[in-house]
């Protein structure tokens, strides 16, 4: 028996809207807008959820890796777009762990981190995470963001991680919500198959 291999690859629209990949996002504001443009367009192109995330180098702001979720289109429920954004970037650096050789680097994500991302988020390198719409938003649209420690930012802080909130939570929340409105699938554990 032959295993089959099992590849991410971003969709084409991505290198549309990241024109220029050396672009610097000097703001947390900058950053924000990207990963909320990546999970808006995946969304309006309807190839995966509305996620959306990037890893960015924290000083310069230059954009390492862009993420979306993409769930549904690879038939991988680990396919979350921090996941993807931190692998790409883990891959784009030649190194597992961010931050190991040099540079100090930030996940900046559309939504908080599900259960699942928030576990990758520690061992990922990164030291600071920034989040757009918060738990509470996604739970309220149907998706199921699993059993995340009551004090998970104190966590990450214990452990050197920043944690930013509510950076463009509005725009963030509304991705969200179109998401739901035009039917999108909410994929999780919790969802029942129709």
């Amino acid at each position: 028996m032959t295993f089959p291999t099992f590849t991410l690859q971003l969709p084409d629209w991505v290198n549309e809207l990241i024109a220029d990949p050396q672009q610097c996002y000097p703001t947390a504001q900058n950053r924000m807008e990207l990963a909320i443009d990546l999970a808006r367009r995946n969304v309006e192109t309807g190839t995966g959820g509305p996620f959306g995330a990037a890893v960015f180098e924290l000083e310069s702001g230059r954009l390492v890796a862009p993420g979306i979720n993409l769930v549904i289109p690879a038939g991988c429920s680990a396919a979350h777009a921090e996941i993807v954004a931190l692998t790409l970037a883990q891959q784009q650096t030649g190194c597992y762990r961010l931050g190991m050789d040099e540079g100090r680097f930030e996940l900046v994500s559309s939504t908080e981190p599900c259960a699942m991302c928030l576990g990758a988020i520690p061992w990922s390198g990164v030291v600071r995470l920034t989040c757009g719409a918060r738990d509470e938003d996604a739970r309220r649209i149907g998706f199921d963001e699993g059993a995340k420690p009551a004090q998970w930012i104190f966590k990450l802080e214990q452990r050197g991680i920043e944690v930013v909130r509510d950076v463009c939570r509005k725009e963030a929340t509304a991705v969200l919500r179109q998401y739901r409105e035009q039917g999108g699938e909410i994929y999780n554990g919790g969802a029942q198959r129709s």
